[in-house]
């Protein structure tokens, strides 16, 4: 199995995506080609608590601020080098300090922390930490995740405003997909006349791109969509390897799952996973 290697890092960009996992070592990229995973490394050292991303820009919620870089940044001779694009991302401190969780949300930069501050920011990668403003929007309970217009928090979902934050039921929430999906303690809810549960149980992630949608139930994937769309429904999801589930996510086309014992498993629609070994644990996050 290879070794972790900050200059190893997958960089012929034609025809691939880059996931990006927060996790204890730090922002690991893994190259994905189609279903064949490349090479991965260290875009960031630092202790990762979640990761976002939002057209060029990646996001990072750490135990010391949030981090902020812009993929455009980096230079044509950077990407075609050795060392990898991912490798050469610049990420900039924003001021917000300790965050458990980042996101975005129409044009701005969003983040909370532990004791259940949320504030918003300018989504832009360029703006110094000496020049850039946070404006508090409102408080929760311990935030957990944040997509799009949605915040998940120990006390419940809330709807994310320019200046404020709206309660909108449930409790321990534990993951948000903008679609709108709620992982919660009770299970999965989605949103039709009121939360509509679709799975029982403690769910811990979710992640949806239009009828794909994944789903981390104490350890075991569940899956939505594939041949069928989401007519389909849910279905318990078996992977290659016998490891818990932690973090989930989709692309363009594959949809990916990372095991806490540091396996990263890519699938095409309808076809069968493939895995590989990337020796990094404790990944909390995942993005494209």
């Amino acid at each position: 199995m290879p070794t972790i290697d900050e200059k190893r890092v997958y960089t012929d960009n034609t025809g691939t995506e880059t996931v990006y996992l927060a996790s204890g070592l730090g922002v690991v990229a893994v190259a994905v080609s189609d279903d064949l995973i490349g090479e991965f490394g260290i875009a960031h050292r630092c202790t990762a608590r979640d990761v976002a991303t939002a057209g060029p820009l990646i996001a990072v919620a750490t135990d010391e601020d949030v981090l902020v870089a812009d993929r455009e940044a980096v230079s044509a001779a950077e990407a075609d080098s050795t060392v990898g694009a991912a490798a050469a991302l610049t990420f900039e401190s924003t001021g917000f300090g300790p965050a458990a969780a980042v996101g975005f949300d129409d044009g701005a930069l969003v983040a909370g922390d532990g004791d259940g501050r949320v504030a918003r920011t300018e989504a832009d990668a360029s703006i110094s930490e000496r020049d850039r403003t946070w404006t508090d929007v409102g408080t929760t309970g311990s935030v957990r995740a944040i997509d799009g217009g949605l915040l998940a928090a120990a006390d419940g979902v809330y709807r994310l405003g320019p200046s404020s934050l709206t309660h909108a039921g449930l409790d321990d929430a534990r993951d948000v997909d903008s679609e709108p999906l709620i992982a919660a303690g009770a299970g999965l809810y989605k949103l039709g006349n009121g939360w509509m549960d679709v799975l029982d149980g403690p769910v811990d992630a979710i992640d949806a791109a239009g009828p794909r949608a994944q789903a981390v139930r104490d350890g075991t994937l569940w899956v939505r969509g594939g041949e069928g769309g989401a007519e389909r429904g849910w279905r318990e999801e078996s992977l290659p390897v016998d490891e818990p589930v932690g973090a989930v996510t989709h692309g363009r086309e594959a949809s990916y799952a990372v095991t806490e014992d540091g396996t990263f498993a890519v699938r095409l629609p309808d076809d069968e996973w493939r895995y590989r070994g990337i020796g990094v644990h404790d990944v909390v996050a995942a993005a494209v």
